[in-house]
């Protein structure tokens, strides 16, 4: 559905650290995402996931250290050229999001890389393209809807959908299954599997608390904790009891059935 650009490395990061007030919300971090891989990011609240996502959306510079993507350095290029190659979907970007903004038009803006549709101008493919990512989604029959009558669930789904309306070359997801109930985070877990799945898709990065969103089809695991990688590599490898409980700080059982994950305590 999606087409990955020539880049192979798409993410290069290199002993990067983002200091504030002080405190080194990441520390001298390394790590690389190639494009057909598919990370998620665990770790407990304040370890520095979505400071990290934000560092490879893009979104903020380093304290020190380097961070290339899509072939680009950070500090060195043109935020505004090299964003609309990545997809992104974070809280920060459902609230700004007009409320009354229907799901079609909050997919088809991302297409001109604005929030809230103005004075601009979408072509037949635009519509078409917004359409066929809600109906690949699911919300297809929402797309009259306003943004801000939609269940959290379906705001969700809208949110990947606009994401993936320009073909990015790398998917960042913060959080997607936050706040969902078992169906609907099943739901989507199943949508994500199949989207990692595909060869075509962008190299992707899931963000998350808990390993029961882990989509099956994910290759690869970055563990956190107070800004410090604790694991990273090939999921099989990575994604360990022992891993977990250094960064949770607590003795946890991890079990695998079918490609899911669960945690609970020893």
């Amino acid at each position: 559905m999606v087409n990955v650009g020539q880049a192979e490395r798409i993410i290069d990061i290199s002993d990067a650290v983002i200091r504030r007030g002080g405190k080194n919300l990441i520390n001298r971090v390394d790590w690389r995402v190639d494009s057909d891989q598919r990370w998620v990011v665990l770790g407990p609240n304040g370890a520095g996931k979505t400071t990290l996502l934000n560092l490879a959306a893009a979104r903020s510079h380093p304290t020190s250290g380097t961070v290339e993507i899509l072939d680009e350095t950070v500090g060195k290029v043109d935020l505004f050229e090299l964003r609309p190659r990545i997809g992104l979907s974070t809280a920060e970007v459902a609230a700004a999001l007009p409320s009354d903004e229907t799901a079609l038009d909050v997919v088809r803006t991302a297409a001109w890389s604005v929030v809230g549709r103005w004075r601009e101008d979408y072509d037949e493919y635009d519509t078409e393209r917004a359409m066929s990512l809600l109906n690949w989604l699911g919300v297809g029959s929402l797309a009259d809807r306003t943004f801000g009558t939609l269940s959290e669930g379906e705001r969700k789904r809208v949110l990947i959908s606009r994401a993936l309306m320009n073909d990015p070359e790398v998917l960042l997801l913060d959080e997607p299954a936050a706040g969902l109930d078992l169906g609907a985070r099943e739901g989507l877990v199943a949508t994500l599997s199949s989207l990692a799945a595909d060869p075509a898709s962008p190299a992707t990065v899931l963000v998350t608390h808990h390993v029961e969103e882990i989509p099956p089809s994910f290759t690869h695991a970055l563990i956190l904790s107070g800004g410090d990688i604790v694991a990273s590599g090939p999921i099989a490898e990575t994604l360990t009891a022992e891993a977990l409980s250094k960064a949770f700080g607590m003795p946890l059982i991890l079990e695998n059935r079918g490609g899911r994950y669960t945690a609970r305590a020893a």
